[in-house]
């Protein structure tokens, strides 16, 4: 497996589980553990408090926040194989523009939940998954799958941005393009997984426009730069 890399060289999320004490996890069992833990208490929930109508979008949830992981793990491990200018490691790592990104999300989020979506007609989304009176702890919990995958998305945003950028400035030799064109891939994947998502969020226009938007732009930048990288060689 090679060496850990240092704190800077990673996201957040890998810096957290690498400094999680007594506990020297491998990136299989780090996700295996964050999947098990967040399906528990899908169900649990689901079963204490009879939220069956939201078991399937926590389940959708919790599967994308998971696949997030095991993408972001790997796009971690290329962007750390290749040599191509210490100012993008720079961005891509050590900059934490992801957590800035994923707070504006997880933001944007939460004011819709809790301020738009109650002030149109029709039912809220938190209505529709709970109930007309949600147990604080559902929500409580709620809110923390969403800003699993908010970072996620946050993340996904910055790779897309920074490779592109990456593509424009630095042209690199065959096998490079090759290991970077593998970080678009991923970065595309994860935004395709979330259409996962767009099923239980379909009575909510915003949220579907939102979403859609964001796949859409994921997958045109990572794209633009897997095929700028290509074009280069």
């Amino acid at each position: 497996m090679g060496t850990e890399p240092d704190f800077g060289d990673t996201w957040t999320y890998e810096s957290i589980v690498s400094a999680l004490p007594g506990i020297g996890l491998s990136n299989r069992a780090a996700v295996a553990f964050q999947f098990a833990l967040f399906q528990v208490g899908v169900v649990v929930f689901s079963v204490l408090y009879g939220a069956w109508t939201a078991f399937l979008a926590g389940t959708a949830a919790v599967v994308v926040a998971a696949g997030g992981s095991v993408m972001m793990l790997r796009m971690g491990e290329l962007g750390r194989s290749v040599s191509v200018s210490s100012a993008y490691k720079r961005m891509l790592f050590g900059s934490n523009i992801e957590v800035v990104l994923s707070v504006l999300a997880f933001i944007a989020l939460v004011t819709y939940l809790f301020v738009v979506d109650p002030a149109r007609s029709g039912t809220p989304l938190l209505n529709e998954l709970f109930g007309p009176e949600p147990s604080m702890v559902l929500v409580y919990f709620t809110l923390l799958v969403c800003w699993d995958l908010c970072y996620r998305i946050g993340a996904s945003w910055w790779i897309g941005v920074v490779s592109l950028w990456r593509a424009l400035r630095y042209p690199v030799d065959p096998e490079m393009a090759s290991t970077l064109g593998s970080v678009d891939r991923l970065n595309v994947c994860f935004g395709l997984l979330q259409v996962i998502l767009l099923p239980f969020v379909s009575a909510h226009p915003t949220l579907v426009a939102t979403l859609v938007g964001h796949i859409v732009a994921v997958t045109t930048v990572s794209g633009s730069s897997y095929l700028i990288a290509n074009s280069r060689r």
